[in-house]
This record gives structure tokens, C-alpha cells and sequence, in this order.
């Protein structure tokens, strides 16, 4: 129990020392006007307060990710906090917030847009459709899975319940910003955080044995370890609560809203921080409601990787009946809450590539429609396979997203060490993990290991030839040069 009290003391120190030391090297200028001011059409650009946006913020980048995920990484034990300790603070907090803030500085421009300023034409290109696809078919997923779940408890039948659920998100899409979104998720986020720390108070005043990280360590403890190494498939399953891309695709939302520039680090850094506690607690109580580690996994392998029976299981026993209504909250409203956005995402996305003013509800069903045409198209297909990439696609978008951000701060003449430190980590994650994994190539590991090692070693040869280059070279004349 003292490591996983320890390991929550230590995400709010990092959101006090590290989000001041994050905060300080990006330069904030709370005298500086931010997009919501200047630009602001009562859509998507609307002023709101930082409590506010700081909800609608975790939510967005929460959904289910910070419980099913982590539920799913306590298989491996107590390394699973060390990961969420470290990756929150130094990884995914530092990538939202800068995510977050350079679409403050660029009017609330969209990540791919972002991408496309630091690393080129053609990452923005690829950004566009990757960032889009991936949106859209986050969005399709969180059609089909509430829709079944509602049809277990109303057996109205799933074409209807994903209509409803379609309906929701066509309006949530299309109103501004302030009408659904900001009215409803700020409930919705409390209600989640409400959650945790009941199963917080659960685990606290009840029999239960947290595993430790010391002796444990980094041992891994998963019931296949052989084939689930905690290098990469660990960083890679716990994605919300350490990093995760799906927030950079989120924070222009709110980049669009905040009305000064202090209110950064308390919305970006600090949502993620707080999506970290709320991952802690779910591993923790993954490893200590059933007996153990090894029990956690037997039940998993009993119900086929079904996090959601485990979450439903604990939140029941732990808050009762309110636990109940809770868990069907976060197994149905979650996932919606977070479609809608990405949603939104892709619109907005798609209207910054075509330079496509959005205050006119006519131009917005005119982008709005075929993304829903696709996302319904989606949910006709058995996507189970395409599915399981979706992790690692995930932390891929996170990875490009680090090395852009990491290009602005060499472009800017700042410490880029920040960023760089955890982009190279991750590079080297999702590369040895699809050459490794079950829907990967299926390669040994000591070949994964080693051509993942290399292709680091390459990309980051040719990040410090970049950042020589920086040190004569005026910038814009080194991104004429390398990306001519």
C-alpha cells in the first residue's frame, strides 16, 4: 500500500515542480490574447472558465482509458505504477501541455496542423488522414460498444441504440461548444472523479493487500510473461494515465476556450495529472480486489481480457448500489462522451485542412455528415482485427506529436532535453512493439530489441543533425533546407 500512496504523492508533486519547470521553458504570457478572445464565433472558439475547461478537458482525454487501461496494465504487477509515475509526469503531461499550448500560440489551430508547422508538408499530410481515420473510427467503436451495453439492459435492438447514440453525437457535434459539451461533461467528469475516490476509500478502509513495488521491482507478473515482456507491451497497454496521443487530437478543443495563457498548465498538465491518479487507483485496486496479482490475471484469462466485468465487479462490492449506477456510467457514458469528441476533432481537423470557416451551421453539417456517413459505414464491419492497433497507433500519434513538439523548442532556441528524453523512449516502444507483437510482425524479441535499438539510434541521428543545424542557421531557413 505504501508504494501506490507514495506513487500518488509523487503525481502531485510532479504537477507543482515539474509542470512549473514545463510551464517556465515553454514561456507562458498571460498578457498575451489567447484564440477565445480574438477569435471567438460562439462555436468553437466560446470563453470559458478554467474549472470548467479543466473538466471538459479530463473527460475528453480520459473516457474509458485510465480504468480499462490500467485494470488491463496491473497484470504485470507494481511495475505498473512506476510506468504511470514516470510516463504521467515526464511523458504524457509535458506532451499534452505542450500539445495544448502551441495550439493556444497558433489560434487554435488542430494537431496535424501543428505537426505540419515544425516537421514538414508531408507529416502534415500524413497527419491530416491518419489523425482523421484514427477519430472516426475511435468514434464508430464508442457507437458500438455503449449500444450493446444499453441493449443488454433494453433489448430495443442495436441498430436503435446506436441511432440514439448517433443523434447525440450529430447534436454534440454540430452546437457550440458551450451548449452540450460545456453543460454536461463537466458533470460527467466530477462524477468519474467521484468514482475514484470512492474506490480510493474502498481500498483504504477495507481488507485489502497492495503489492509493492520493492521487492517486486520491475518483475514482471504477468500469467504469459513470455509472451507479454513488460518492454514494450507494458507502455503500450497503459496508454491514458501515462501518454496517449488521443489527448493531442483533444486539447485544441480547449486551446480554443481558455481565455488566458495561465490557465495551461493547470488544464493540460493538470488534467493529465489527475487522469494519472485516477489510473493509479484502478491498478491498484485491480491487484488488490481479488487476492493479487496472480488472481487478477486468472480472472482476466476466466473472461477473456474483459476489463469492464472487473470494473463492474470492483465498483459494485466497493460502492454498492451508487457503485453500480457509477460503473454503468463509466462503461456507457464514457465511451460516448469521448466519441463525441473525436467526433468534433475530426471536423475541426478536416475545416482547418480546407480553410473552412465553421460559424455557419450549413458549412459545419457540410464537413459533419460524411465523417458520420464513414463512422456509420464503420459499424458494420466486424473490426475486431483493426481494433487491436489501435494501441499502438495511439502511441505512434504520441511519438510524432513529441518529436514536433521537440523540433519547436531547438527551432525557438529552448532546452529541448524535456521532450527529447521521452520522445526517443517512445520511439523505440512502438517501433520494437509492432515488430514484436501478436498483430505485429510476431519477430523474437532479441530482433525486435535490436532493430527497434537501431531505428531509435537513426531518428535520433537525425534529430541532432537538425539541432546542429539550428545552432548557425536561422529557422526558417533550416525547414527550407531539410524539408525542401
Amino acid at each position: 500500500m505504501l508504494s501506490f500512496l507514495l506513487s500518488i504523492a509523487a503525481l502531485f508533486a510532479g504537477y507543482f515542480i515539474y509542470g512549473r519547470i514545463t510551464e517556465k521553458l515553454f514561456g507562458i504570457d498571460p498578457g498575451r490574447p489567447t484564440p477565445a478572445i480574438t477569435m471567438n464565433d460562439g462555436v468553437d472558439y466560446v470563453p470559458m472558465g478554467w474549472g470548467k475547461i479543466f473538466l471538459i478537458q479530463f473527460l475528453n482525454i480520459a473516457g474509458l482509458g485510465p480504468i480499462f487501461g490500467a485494470v488491463a496494465g496491473a497484470m504485470w504487477g507494481p511495475v505498473a505504477f512506476i510506468w504511470i509515475v514516470f510516463g504521467c509526469i515526464f511523458a504524457g503531461a509535458v506532451h499534452d501541455f505542450f500539445s495544448g499550448m502551441l495550439s493556444v500560440r497558433h489560434q487554435g489551430k488542430s494537431i496535424p496542423e501543428i505537426v505540419g508547422m515544425y516537421l514538414g508538408n508531408g507529416f502534415r499530410q500524413f497527419m491530416r488522414i491518419f489523425t482523421v481515420l484514427l477519430m472516426v473510427l475511435v468514434g464508430a467503436v464508442f457507437v458500438v460498444g455503449p449500444a450493446g451495453i444499453l441493449n443488454g439492459l433494453a433489448s430495443f435492438g442495436l441498430p436503435v441504440w446506436s441511432g440514439i447514440i448517433f443523434v447525440y453525437y450529430i447534436l454534440a457535434t454540430l452546437l457550440p461548444v458551450d451548449k452540450i459539451i460545456g453543460r454536461i461533461y463537466p458533470v460527467f467528469g466530477i462524477s468519474m472523479l467521484f468514482m475514484a475516490a470512492g474506490i480510493l476509500g474502498g481500498l483504504l478502509l477495507g481488507d485489502f493487500t497492495v503489492p509493492e513495488v520493492f521487492p517486486y521491482g520491475f518483475t514482471n507478473m504477468h500469467n504469459n510473461a513470455g509472451k507479454f515482456p513488460v518492454f514494450p507491451m507494458l507502455f503500450v497497454t497503459i496508454a491514458c494515465g501515462a501518454i496517449s496521443g488521443f489527448h493531442s487530437t483533444q486539447s485544441p478543443l480547449m486551446a480554443r476556450c481558455i481565455t488566458n495563457e495561465r490557465m495551461g498548465r493547470r488544464v493540460f498538465y493538470g488534467a493529465m495529472i489527475a487522469e494519472g491518479v485516477v489510473a493509479l487507483i484502478w491498478a491498484a485496486a485491480g491487484m488488490a480486489f481479488f487476492g493479487g496479482v496472480g488472481e487478477l490475471n486468472e480472472v482476466m484469462a476466466a473472461h477473456k481480457g474483459n476489463a469492464a466485468w472487473v470494473v463492474n465487479e470492483i465498483s459494485k462490492s466497493l460502492l454498492g448500489k451508487v457503485g453500480g449506477i457509477l460503473a454503468l456510467l463509466g462503461v456507457v457514458a464514457a465511451p460516448v462522451t469521448s466519441g463525441d469528441t473525436a467526433f468534433r476533432s475530426a471536423r475541426l481537423i478536416v475545416a482547418d485542412f480546407l480553410n473552412f470557416r465553421q460559424g455557419n451551421v450549413k458549412n459545419r453539417l457540410l464537413l459533419t455528415l460524411p465523417l458520420f456517413a464513414a463512422g456509420y459505414a464503420i459499424t458494420r464491419i466486424d473490426f475486431a482485427i483493426i481494433w487491436r492497433y489501435m494501441a499502438w497507433s495511439n502511441q505512434t500519434l504520441a511519438t510524432i506529436v513529441l518529436w514536433a513538439v521537440t523540433v519547436y523548442l531547438v527551432k525557438d532556441h529552448k532546452p529541448f532535453w524535456i521532450t527529447l528524453v521521452p520522445t526517443v523512449f517512445m520511439t523505440s516502444v512502438i517501433t520494437t512493439y509492432i515488430l514484436a507483437a501478436p498483430e505485429g510482425f510476431q519477430l523474437s524479441a532479441g530482433i525486435s530489441y535490436w532493430t527497434g535499438c537501431v531505428v531509435t539510434l537513426l531518428i535520433s541521428g537525425w534529430f541532432f543533425t537538425y539541432a546542429r543545424m539550428a545552432r548557425h542557421i536561422a529557422p526558417g531557413a533550416i525547414q527550407d533546407r531539410i524539408y525542401s
